[in-house]
């Protein structure tokens, strides 16, 4: 037997009634072509969802992990553990790689896998300590352009400071639409929660794919609005449980994403200012603003979701060149819900102990970059 499982997580698994299983791997490498055509191209230019992209690295991911369960089927295992789904790029391929380690449970053979699961052992056992049963991994992405103006008037308005409102709208609803396809699948998948919610942001071709993965999940002490309407959230299963353990629950994660330009004369008096040492007071107000738009609006978008409290709050800052900076902050809203509690007084520590990596491979960290940037280069061209 072959395990990808650490200790901790075989200790956690063990106390929840279950055993290792071997690592179970699927893959799948696509020539990505020209990107969808000439049509994909001109969509480039004004920015959004490249929707022929998209929908081509969704076949891949899918099909890697399709093959990952037909592997773990062979090993009658009674659930998969700690799935990701990676792209590697092999020159102008990219290969869709999933990886899991199947569990079994004693008394039990089933060929048709119960569970798929993107958390690890320790936070699988975080999970079924608060109640909510695994049913599959899942994801959703989108791959799209940030385009070169966001239209006429996005072009015109990022010549002078602010916000670009345009750009704004236009990523907002791009980035939103990863959460509404996650939470789709999860619905078709009978779940009622999304959890362990994971977003990867990285270039690709020139362009950007936004992903998040997640395990789909039931509970039943879950009021009947969730079956409609899944849980999103992307607290670790360790965070759920303490915040559960407090009497809350995990409702939606949201999201705000803001767009300022600091304009072309902004960008002269920084340039002149950079000559001398002190604050560019034009810099730091622009950006102190964009954060403070990008969190109003996930503290709106929690308050139309009818939560209590945004927790685990992050902001990015991201520059998308020619003067414009994105500003994103990502969080979870949570809400008491009488009915959902932890099983057990405390955790126990194996399962907040994190597993420290023993192998680093930076060389091989840089060869890879250093292709995509020239992938992406080649393609842009």
């Amino acid at each position: 037997m072959i395990t990808g499982l650490s200790g901790n997580e075989l200790f956690c698994l063990n106390e929840k009634g279950y055993t290792p299983g071997n690592l179970v791997i699927g893959n799948s490498v696509f020539s990505l072509g020209f990107v969808g055509s000439l049509t994909s191209g001109l969509k480039t230019l004004g920015g959004g969802e490249i929707h022929e992209l998209t929908e081509l690295i969704r076949e891949g991911r899918e099909m890697a992990y399709m093959r990952m369960i037909e592997e773990a089927r062979r090993h009658v295992g009674a659930g998969v553990t700690g799935v990701t789904n990676q792209l590697i790029f092999h020159d102008t391929n990219v290969e869709y790689l999933a990886i899991g380690s199947a569990v079994h449970r004693d008394g039990e053979s089933n060929k048709d896998i119960p569970f798929s699961t993107s958390a690890n052992g320790q936070e699988l056992y975080c999970q079924l300590d608060c109640g909510f049963h695994p049913l599959r991994f899942v994801f959703g992405n989108v791959a799209y352009s940030i385009g070169i103006g966001g239209g006429v008037m996005g072009t015109l308005r990022s010549l002078k400071a602010g916000e670009v409102v345009e750009f704004s709208q236009m990523l907002n609803k791009t980035r939103h639409l990863a959460i509404e396809r996650i939470s789709h699948e999860a619905k078709e998948a009978g779940a009622n929660a999304v959890l362990g919610i994971q977003t990867t942001i990285a270039p690709l071709l020139g362009m950007q794919e936004m992903v998040m993965t997640g395990t789909a999940s039931f509970h039943e002490g879950l009021p009947a609005q969730f079956s409609e309407v899944p849980i999103t959230s992307d607290l670790t299963n360790e965070e759920m449980w303490n915040v559960i353990a407090l009497g809350y629950c995990p409702i939606r994660l949201v999201m705000g994403v803001s767009i300022f330009s600091i304009g072309f004369a902004g960008g002269l008096k920084a340039m002149f200012k950079s000559f001398v040492r002190g604050e560019i007071k034009e810099l730091t107000y622009m950006i102190y603003q964009a954060r403070v738009k990008a969190l109003s609006m996930i503290a709106e978008d929690a308050e139309n979701f009818g939560a209590d409290e945004v927790v685990g709050v992050k902001t990015y800052v991201y520059d998308l060149g020619g003067g414009m900076v994105e500003l994103l902050a990502i969080g979870t809203g949570i809400k008491k819900l009488p009915n959902i509690k932890v099983h057990s007084p405390l955790l126990i520590p194996q399962a907040i102990i994190r597993d420290s990596e023993t192998f680093t491979n930076r060389a091989a960290t840089q060869a890879t970059l250093a292709r995509q940037s020239t992938v992406s280069t080649d393609f842009g061209d």
